[in-house]
């Protein structure tokens, strides 16, 4: 049996996790985590490999290369001279500083909208999943398609009817302040915490390959972001986004293309993931609990990347910038390709590492201290002799975070301008001042941004914290824009209620499985396993380390079953909470479909129906023909002004309503 075993281990990883060793060992391990031997390695000698270096040689290597400071001087200098010169070319007013006046082009909105999100979670965060847990996660590119296609012809369409700068405005105009005012904040506190999570990760890089100290590093991030965001505007940061997100592509191509060589070549860096279990596309198991599957990647993911491109202030704002609504659809079908690419990229650059490292682990020998500190070593280790190639690689991960700071920070000063300055307290102000007001607001979310810097050391997977935030903040706000676009007869009740319980639910359910994590009563073996690992090769140098000694779970702490959902279901379960309570709510009073604006709802609504059977689709279109049949234009213009101190901009009913 036991013979048996090693020899499917090399044959078929999939029946060897089936088969029961007797003596668990080197060759096979229960559950599948340790040490694998190459598959000739019986025939062989033990080849000790050479031609590693430690972390600590590797940083002096990088030391003693000054273009690679050059080079990565240059890209923040780059960035700094853009906010100069839109600065230098002034801001008529504040909708040329948050809007750019509608004026930008297509190229420069797609790489914006690339770049915003897309960012060093995805450079670093992907090739460690690759190396830990093997390709299943390749499967989110399968749901890119859904998203944009939601995100450019069920929610722009309403966006672009109504001249609004913040998305938020569009919940005012449908259900009241009261709505408007929880998503916004729901925005802010998601994006405060990403910006930190997406900056501490290119610092953790930073620091791996040059020794710095990883709070100044992030402090440079910051204050060069707050820099160019402040003085340029949305024009300067749509245009370094541009700039960034060649940086991004660039250093990752360069990078794999050297990496690939050093392994053998495509052939063996496949072979070698195959060999070790990596390699898993389709994988059905209609278990929540399971990190990744097809089901999870592909239906949670389109929930996840909805809530970022279809209703997020950072992408509607960019989306608002162009003249011509047909050039938004355009950049984000553009973007299906982008995002598309730089995933499948990056998680190729995952395998070249594993087959780099696949006879010496980093992490078992302590090289790294978590796993999203793999891709920068091993950037040193091939690239190290090359010299400012390593800076490229730095400045390439930088550029993936000040692309997302800053647009952050100018979609942060927007959202509290509009929705708590001017809509909440009532606040009037002229041009000047108002664009004074936002420069302001975008230090102090930096400053803010950065200490929360402080919060997040902890946190260990990047890649799987930035999802989770957008599940358990954007999940429920899109249940808000989904109940307004889709549910005509939802009342505003209905829609603050399914938001806030959603957000409650989902917040426990997140927070709970992070403090189940550190409790160690998460299953992580069976729910979330780790690939194979060997050391059998380690240079000497590498293997002077303490192992770990294993923590006992915590006695005092309340494990639940809901605590094991896998993070990629957050946003969907959050968004479907949210309508079903919202719709459930708002039953017993529903609004009056004849009286929305028909503007607020999705234009394309009986599109959905289409494939419908006759009998059913045909009460359906009746239905969707007589919303907004009595609404009054003029009538709701005077209300929205009336009425814009209480919030109560719909015309929900004949009264205002109480609420």
């Amino acid at each position: 049996m036991k013979n048996l075993c090693v020899w499917f281990e090399w044959s078929s990883y999939s029946l060897c996790r089936k088969l029961t060793c007797p003596q668990p060992g080197p060759v096979c391990t229960s559950p599948w985590q340790g040490t694998l031997p190459h598959p000739d390695r019986t025939k062989m000698e033990e080849k000790v490999r050479s031609d590693l270096l430690t972390k600590d040689e590797l940083i002096e290597k990088f030391k003693g290369a000054p273009a690679n400071y050059v080079v990565f001087a240059g890209m923040l200098m780059v960035s700094a001279a853009v906010g100069i010169y839109f600065w230098r070319r002034g801001q008529k007013n504040t909708e040329e500083f948050l809007m750019a006046s509608r004026s930008m082009g297509t190229l420069p909105m797609t790489f914006s909208l690339i770049a915003s999100f897309m960012s060093a979670i995805t450079l670093l965060g992907t090739p460690a999943e690759m190396y830990v847990s093997g390709t299943q996660y390749i499967a989110l590119v399968l749901s890119y398609p859904l998203v944009m296609g939601a995100a450019a012809h069920l929610y722009l369409p309403v966006f672009s009817g109504i001249k609004i700068t913040t998305s938020y405005e569009y919940l005012e105009y449908r259900f009241g302040k009261s709505v408007r005012l929880l998503s916004s904040s729901c925005f802010i506190l998601q994006m405060l915490v990403y910006m930190s999570i997406v900056v501490y990760a290119p610092a953790l890089a930073l620091a791996q390959v040059t020794g710095l100290d990883v709070d100044l590093a992030c402090a440079v991030i910051f204050v060069v972001c707050i820099f160019y965001t402040s003085i340029g505007g949305i024009k300067a940061v749509m245009w370094t986004d541009t700039f960034q997100a060649l940086c991004m592509f660039g250093s990752y191509i360069a990078i794999i293309i050297k990496g690939n060589y050093d392994a053998g070549g495509a052939n063996v860096v496949f072979d070698r993931n195959y060999q070790s279990g990596r390699v898993e596309l389709f994988n059905f198991e209609p278990d929540l609990r399971r990190r990744h599957t097809v089901w999870g990647l592909v239906i949670g993911g389109y929930f996840t990347w909805v809530s970022v491109y279809g209703i997020n202030q950072t992408q509607v704002q960019r989306y608002l910038t162009v003249k011509k609504t047909s050039q938004a659809v355009k950049a984000i079908w553009l973007n299906v390709v982008g995002i598309g690419s730089l995933l499948l990229i990056c998680a190729y650059g995952g395998l070249v590492m594993y087959a780099f490292y696949f006879d010496c682990d980093p992490v078992t020998t302590q090289q790294v201290s978590k796993k999203d500190q793999l891709f920068p070593l091993f950037v040193m280790q091939v690239m190290g002799d090359y010299p400012g190639v390593p800076g490229l690689f730095v400045a390439g991960v930088f550029s993936g975070a000040l692309s997302t700071v800053s647009s952050g920070l100018n979609s942060l000063a927007a959202v509290c301008l509009r929705d708590f300055i001017e809509s909440a307290c009532g606040v009037k102000l002229t041009d000047a001042k108002a664009t004074l007001v936002t420069k302001g607001l975008g230090v102090i979310f930096g400053v803010i941004g950065y200490a929360l810097i402080f919060l997040v050391k902890s946190i260990d997977g990047v890649l799987e914290a930035a999802l989770g935030i957008f599940g358990i903040v954007g999940g429920p706000v899109l249940g808000a824009f989904t109940l307004g676009m889709f549910f005509p007869f939802v009342n505003t009740l209905g829609a603050f209620v399914g938001t806030l319980s959603s957000l409650i639910f989902t917040m426990w359910m997140g927070f709970g499985q992070t403090a189940s994590v550190l409790a160690k009563h998460y299953d992580a073996p069976r729910w979330s396993p780790k690939m194979p690992t060997s050391i059998e090769n380690c240079p000497a140098s590498w293997l002077n380390y303490n192992a770990t000694t294993p923590v006992p779970p915590s006695a005092t702490f309340n494990h639940l079953p809901l605590y094991e959902v896998s993070y990629m279901w957050f946003s969907a379960i959050a968004c479907m909470w949210c309508v079903v309570v919202g719709v459930l709510v708002s039953l017993p009073r529903p609004q009056d479909k004849r009286t929305v604006d028909r503007r607020l709802i999705c234009p394309n609504l009986n599109k959905l129906f289409c494939w419908w059977p006759r009998p059913l689709r045909s009460p359906l279109e009746e239905y969707c023909r007589d919303i907004g049949a009595d609404f009054d234009e003029k009538m709701a213009e005077r209300y929205r002004r009336d009425a814009s101190a209480d919030g109560q901009i719909n015309l929900a009913y004949q009264k205002k309503e109480e609420f």
